[in-house]
């Protein structure tokens, strides 16, 4: 891994293969900025500030993909990102956010508690 390449946990949305890009692809949405660590004695608006995910959605090549027998199933993401919401910025933008919403929603149930910590390697 170069120095330009995060270690991100990321989840496949849908594998493609267009005409525009001539290789095997997916989009993939991830973690750029994690959850920070809560404590019991910190209130409730600091709690939430802290609980704050910022997500990223891209096409990636699957050379650059490595499987792992972890799985994180969001139905629901698969709608919201297409191919299509990477023609227009303002696109991208609501497919962020609608990401960042469902994250945040599987964080704070407490689901995927291994998907919210940051790799450690």
């Amino acid at each position: 891994m170069d120095h330009t390449e995060r270690d991100d946990r990321t989840t496949i949305l849908k594998e493609l293969g267009t005409k525009e890009r001539g290789y095997g692809h997916a989009i993939v949405a991830g973690i750029e900025r994690y959850p920070l660590k809560i404590t019991k004695n910190m209130g409730k608006k600091r709690v939430a500030k802290r609980s704050k995910v910022k997500p990223f959605i891209k096409v990636v090549n699957y050379n650059h993909i490595m499987p792992t027998r972890y799985g994180l199933e969001l139905e629901s993401l698969k709608s919201v990102v297409t191919l299509d919401s990477f023609k227009e910025p303002s696109q991208r933008e609501e497919s962020k956010k609608a990401v960042k919403k469902l994250f945040e929603e599987r964080y704070n149930s407490g689901k995927n508690k291994w998907f919210f910590t940051k790799l450690r390697f």
